[in-house]
């Protein structure tokens, strides 16, 4: 049996997803869960590494066992066992080949900045505050130059492992909504912090410590140091994982 979990979790309280040896994850805490439901110790594969801080809303893992359980009753049984902070939604029995990771088609990440000069409780690890206002509009244009496939040198953090910087932005925008301005960005895939790197150049556009249009000359450069400040991790979140048809 494999099985498919979607989930959502809280990204405040975890250091990331990976399991590591000197910190807590979302991997370890879900692995834990699934052995006390099923009773043996298996992998479970997630769709995407995220940071120490990073949230997601659909979050996709993997596990394969011999027992069979109903899909309501993983749920449920997980649920009990898992972190409150991490929430199971959806499980349902894939095909043996599906891999949560390897069958990802694109990811879209929101990042998400709180304008207000007071801090707001409710957005406490959970949105990057602005004390001044942001031009949505002027950071929703330019956001649009990420479009296309690039090499994103310029927006990888340092000690990056891959093996090519080249990826395929989809979409990328920027809206309003109530007090949050939000960067949302879908790619087939994305490097070491570059969400976060995209969003702090955006910022830094928005508050004129970079020019309008450079975004294309930034990638085009390939050097980390004119793009903008990797921003915090509390205002990340995986928003949504597609697969590719006939995968699921």
């Amino acid at each position: 049996m494999n099985y498919l979990l979607t989930l959502m979790f809280d990204g405040s309280f975890f250091h990331g997803w990976q399991t590591q040896n000197n910190a807590y994850s979302v991997q370890e805490d879900l692995q834990g869960a699934v052995q006390k439901l099923f009773g043996e110790r298996v992998h479970v594969q997630g769709c995407s590494r995220t940071d120490a801080g990073v949230h997601a809303r659909d979050f996709h893992a993997n596990f394969k066992t011999d027992k069979v359980l109903p899909p309501a009753a993983v749920i449920g049984g997980l649920n009990f066992y898992l972190h409150e902070a991490i929430s199971v939604i959806d499980c349902r029995v894939v095909d043996p080949a599906f891999n949560a990771r390897f069958d990802c088609e694109s990811k879209e990440y929101h990042y998400q900045f709180y304008i207000g000069r007071q801090r707001n409780p409710f957005y406490a690890n959970r949105a990057c505050q602005i004390k001044h206002e942001l031009d949505a509009g002027l950071m929703d244009a330019e956001a649009k130059d990420f479009i296309g496939t690039h090499d994103f040198s310029a927006f990888c953090a340092a000690g990056s492992s891959v093996l090519s910087n080249v990826r395929t932005v989809k979409d990328a925008g920027v809206f309003r909504r109530d007090e949050l301005v939000v960067f949302h960005v879908e790619a087939d895939g994305f490097l070491y912090n570059m969400v976060r790197i995209m969003a702090g150049t955006l910022l830094y556009i928005a508050e004129g410590k970079i020019p309008v249009g450079q975004i294309p000359a930034i990638i085009d450069s390939g050097d980390r140091t004119l793009a903008g400040k990797t921003m915090p991790p509390e205002g990340l979140y995986l928003n949504r994982v597609t697969y590719k048809e006939g995968k699921m």
